[in-house]
């Protein structure tokens, strides 16, 4: 037995893990400890990876790449690899993944589960719609091979399944090719909603990655900063010979010694005495850089992964992110009215992330996105504080015939899981009986 938190660091209950290394006895573990969840980096925030006082299969031994084909991209790898090994493994041979989150430090088999979603979602959909197959291991003891085509429903069911299908022991990938590691970026500062969408609006046929961060304490004024980027091809990358240098200090410092956030302060670090200046000084930086720029893709995609531990900075009660999508017929209203909400709150986030996501339905049947404008927050534990404040957020989203992505969520109410996943009855009949987790049984179970 052991303590296992998830990111958000709201929990350290014990659990009783199993290390999984041994893609060909997965089954055995299975079988023996159950019932349990699949464990894999523990990037997820809230409490769908864990299992307290019961058991946790951990997937990160499962690390092996097994095939890959040059001519295609079709990588085949084991369900712990993190994405960052695939980045690096394979940005330098002319491929990449099509979608990433904003952390590469997660699995596959987590990428998989929880059907993440990155800055392109309009251009290419969620990361289930480059998984081609995968091998899932069922506490029954079988190991069945999955694709779209021989067992869709059980495919649909296992992308976005939060694990709650079986363990996925293999996934076989489609990457994407490029022709370098950088991207063509521009940097847009805006004021007001109406500005983020007409930006939003005007930026999807042309560029590839797009994203923003808001000042969800500026209320009306909703001011922020629209960032997008296109990749950059072999040609356009070796014109530039002033990157090379840029990629070596890159390299360098990838290579050394990582920044980290040494220890749990006493109090959060995140209140409303840093709140302002901090939202204030970030918009006026981030404005100063405003144009065109080129960026190396791991500082673009991950900002967050240069600060090892930066969880910490929430203090000792940990924090939980609230992250929405609402239709985008209603997104301004809604958007709005959440910005409403927690500025009136005196509660606050400088890690707030607004986008929309593309017209296309996800292929999973708990998948998280949706056509519409997701936005995400992070609020340290404040207690009844802060469940207040988000409850007032739920009621918002359930108006707005939205939903809440379960891989950030630890308190969801169970009608506006109901509410927001329409299939869940159908996915209900794909569930390992062997498998459970904490969110399984807040959200599913009787």
């Amino acid at each position: 037995m052991k303590p296992v938190s998830a990111w958000g660091r709201l929990s350290n209950d014990l659990h009783e893990v199993h290390m999984l290394a041994d893609r060909t006895a997965v089954s055995p573990v299975l079988a023996a400890y159950q019932p349990g969840i699949a464990h894999g980096n523990g990037r997820s925030y809230g409490d769908v990876c864990l299992n307290p006082n019961g058991h946790l299969w951990h997937t990160t031994g499962l690390n092996k790449f097994i095939a890959f084909d040059e001519a295609t991209g079709r990588l085949v790898c084991e369900a712990g690899v993190l994405l960052r090994d695939i980045q690096r493994l394979f940005v330098p041979r002319g491929w990449m993944l099509s979608v990433t989150p904003g952390t590469q430090l997660i699995t596959v088999g987590g990428a998989i589960a929880n059907d993440v979603h990155g800055k392109n979602h309009h251009a290419v959909g969620s990361f289930g719609d480059h998984v081609l197959g995968l091998s899932l291991a069922r506490t029954t003891g079988e190991v069945l091979p999955l694709d779209w085509a021989s067992t869709p429903e059980l495919m649909s069911a296992t992308v976005g399944g939060l694990g709650l299908t079986g363990v996925i022991v293999t996934a076989e990938l489609q990457l994407r090719r490029v022709g370098s590691p950088w991207l063509r970026t521009e940097t847009l500062p805006y004021q007001g909603l109406a500005a983020f969408f007409e930006l939003a609006d005007a930026s999807e046929h042309d560029w590839e990655h797009t994203v923003s961060w808001i000042d969800c304490l500026a209320g009306q004024t909703a001011r922020g900063i629209f960032m997008r980027a296109n990749h950059l091809s072999a040609s356009q990358a070796a014109a530039m010979p002033s990157l090379r240098a840029v990629l070596a200090a890159h390299q360098r410092k990838a290579q050394g010694a990582p920044l980290s956030m040494p220890f749990v302060p006493p109090i959060s670090l995140v209140n409303g005495l840093s709140l302002k200046p901090f939202n204030l000084a970030y918009y006026q930086l981030q404005k100063m850089k405003s144009g065109f720029d080129v960026a190396h893709y791991e500082p673009f995609f991950y900002p967050l992964d240069n600060l090892q531990h930066w969880n910490r900075m929430y203090g000792p009660s940990g924090f939980y992110q609230y992250q929405s999508v609402v239709p985008r017929e209603v997104g301004q209203d809604a958007v709005q009215a959440m910005l409403d909400v927690i500025a009136a709150s005196g509660e606050g986030s400088f890690l707030a992330v607004l986008k929309t996501f593309g017209n296309r339905e996800a292929k999973g049947m708990l998948s998280f996105p949706q056509p519409g404008v997701t936005l995400a927050l992070d609020f340290p534990n404040r207690g009844v504080r802060t469940l207040q404040l988000m409850a007032q957020l739920d009621a918002i989203v359930r108006d707005s015939k939205g939903r809440v992505y379960m891989a950030k969520d630890a308190r969801m109410p169970r009608d506006l899981f109901e509410a927001g996943y329409p299939r869940l009855s159908e996915f209900m009949t794909h569930r390992d009986a062997g498998i459970s987790s904490a969110m399984s049984r807040r959200l599913m179970e009787s």
